[in-house]
């Protein structure tokens, strides 16, 4: 049965009012099989379930062949969903599209829901036409079913069994189950609604757990995209945080193409941000052509959901949540449960950052107590000692032994001045880094160096400064940390060498620059945490590149070597498309 279906004309009876009618004595015979009707109606919470149970037993009280229940979309202007029964799965291909409830006999029942007999829906004048493939129907009962006193749908029953036509009777049966039916539906509801709030909530326990645990950050962020994905039941799950020039970057992705997204920019002058950033939200019921979505993937989603993270009249970024195209809008109580957790998880957030905040606070006092103890006590002491030689190798008169002592000094002269770069490290704020890339390179490098024991080697190639542009040049700094971070919490290592090269070309031709950092520790372990790559594979693949590892430099391959690369200056992946007129 769809929307297109022929119509025919209507008896006496088809219109009779709303008021519970008056059983006939056949109606009363078959009060037993109406009870165990309505019985079965009741069984069960899920929606679904509950609608497909209507039909089936719909069609088995007034012995039709054909049994659909029509759910009224949010307007009442035509169908959201259409159920039915009788209808096999090669029948229903071969129909297609399921009605809309917007035209034919569908359509006029939707816009006046009161109980309808026809004979003959054929020779309706409100008929339509069946479409290719659709069963031959002419019989037909509809029945509104009305879900505490507000229109829910309609229950349709066509083609008698016998051949005849449905009486009254039947319409008065048919009635009383739609009754019950209602009750049943509204109980589902509710049932629903309260596990849908329940999922919500978990979700915002998983979130805060996540982001709380002292994770890597990416990795709670990422915690935050996979359960708005899944709860919004949407395409993906997007989290964007706020730039220094007061945009919104894209910085977890939960989708079937994540590193198509990440990285994309919403520029500060674009609608939707000042919207998100004054605390609003803002919904879309079709991304591909709604004029404020200016990125370049908008036109892959539908219905869409933006939400700000804010805390505290603070607004750190945004949850996006967009569908497919043509999938069903966003519910009311959609939009207020996701609003809802994009509120946790932005508190969330505060309080990691606070507690990111006192941790790097912590480590920032060890380090000022490292580099004085450094500064006041170990140098000292090295200088004494290498004074002392020095008074020795004076005093000696074998040349083997002065010559000994004078190396030995030579180094004593190395190790203070490498000392001291440390403690330069220790003490320089993250505010005070210098702009240049090789510099920087090499800051970190100095600062790897006291957890470490030991500084790591490091060489480059080609004009680093000049030719690596700042976004790359931020993301590889972070690469550099990341896979210094590596070696020394899971490596094991007593040497590590550090290149940066920016004359290679990449895989496309495009020119790039390559970071390589190799080490001679315990290598990868097999079924091992693999976040801190992941994270690196992020990096590079938001800016065009990519990242990769392999064995290390240590005895027959011993270790681990990563290789990050990407292009010298990529184009931002968040390239916009021409305002429009109105945006």
């Amino acid at each position: 049965m769809t929307a297109s279906e022929p119509q025919g004309p209507s008896d006496a009876a088809a219109r009779e009012a709303p008021a519970p009618p008056v059983l006939s004595a056949e109606v009363t015979t078959r009060v037993p099989q109406l009870l165990e009707a309505m019985r079965s109606v009741g069984t069960g919470l899920e929606l679904h379930g509950t609608l497909d149970r209507i039909c089936r037993t719909a069609a088995a009280l007034a012995d039709a062949r054909y049994a659909a229940i029509g759910v009224f979309d949010a307007q009442g202007q035509g169908l959201a969903d259409f159920v039915t029964c009788g209808v096999d799965e090669e029948v229903a291909r071969r129909i297609g599209r399921r009605p809309d409830g917007r035209r034919g006999l569908l359509g006029a029942l939707v816009r006046e829901p009161s109980p309808v007999r026809l004979t003959d829906l054929t020779t309706d004048p409100r008929a339509t036409g069946f479409p290719p493939g659709h069963p031959p129907m002419r019989s037909f009962i509809g029945v509104p079913i009305r879900v505490e006193g507000e229109i829910f749908g309609n229950l349709y029953l066509t083609e008698k069994a016998d051949g005849g036509s449905f009486d009254v009777d039947d319409l008065h049966m048919v009635r009383l189950l739609a009754a019950e039916a209602g009750i049943a539906i509204g109980n589902a509801r509710l049932y629903e609604a309260a596990r849908r709030r329940e999922r919500w909530i978990d979700g915002s326990v998983a979130v805060t757990t996540a982001l709380l645990a002292g994770s890597d950050a990416d990795d709670a962020l990422s915690v935050v995209a996979e359960q708005a994905r899944h709860l919004a039941d949407s395409a993906a799950g997007i989290v964007l945080l706020t730039t220094q020039d007061g945009g919104l970057e894209v910085v977890a992705v939960s989708a079937d193409r994540p590193a198509a997204s990440l990285g994309v920019v919403i520029p500060a002058d674009s609608p939707v941000v000042a919207r998100l950033l004054a605390g609003r939200a803002v919904f879309a019921t079709d991304a591909a052509t709604d004029p404020r979505m200016l990125t370049r993937v908008a036109h892959r989603y539908g219905p869409t959901m933006m939400l700000p993270l804010q805390s505290g009249g603070r607004v750190l970024g945004a949850l996006a949540t967009p569908r497919e195209a043509g999938a069903p809008p966003f519910t009311e109580a959609e939009r207020t449960l996701a609003t809802r957790f994009a509120s946790q998880a932005a508190l969330a957030l505060m309080m990691a950052e606070a507690q990111r905040d006192r941790e790097r606070l912590a480590v920032l006092e060890d380090r000022d107590r490292i580099a004085r103890d450094l500064h006041d006590l170990v140098i000292q002491r090295l200088f004494a000692t290498g004074m002392m030689l020095e008074s020795a190798q004076r005093g000696s008169a074998v040349p083997a032994v002065r010559d000994g002592i004078g190396r030995a000094v030579d180094e004593l002269d190395v190790t203070i001045q490498e000392i001291r770069t440390a403690v330069f490290a220790l003490q320089q704020g993250a505010a005070e880094a210098p702009s240049g890339l090789r510099t920087r390179v090499t800051r970190e490098i100095n600062m790897a160096a006291v957890p470490l024991g030991f500084r790591p080697g490091h060489s480059f190639v080609g004009p680093i400064d000049r030719a690596v542009g700042e976004l790359t040049g931020k993301n590889l700094v972070a690469a550099l940390r990341e896979a210094l971070s590596n070696a020394f919490r899971h490596a094991g290592a007593s040497r590590i060498e550090v290149v940066v090269d920016a004359t290679v070309r990449l895989p496309d031709g495009t020119e790039g620059v390559r970071l390589t950092v190799a080490d001679d520790g315990v290598g990868m372990p097999p079924g091992g945490r693999r976040s801190g790559l992941r994270n690196l594979a992020r990096r590079a693949e938001s800016l065009g590149g990519s990242s990769r590892y392999g064995p290390g430099i240590g005895h027959d391959g011993a270790g681990t070597t990563v290789t990050w690369e990407a292009p010298l200056r990529p184009t931002p992946t968040g390239q916009l498309r021409p305002p429009t007129t109105g945006d």
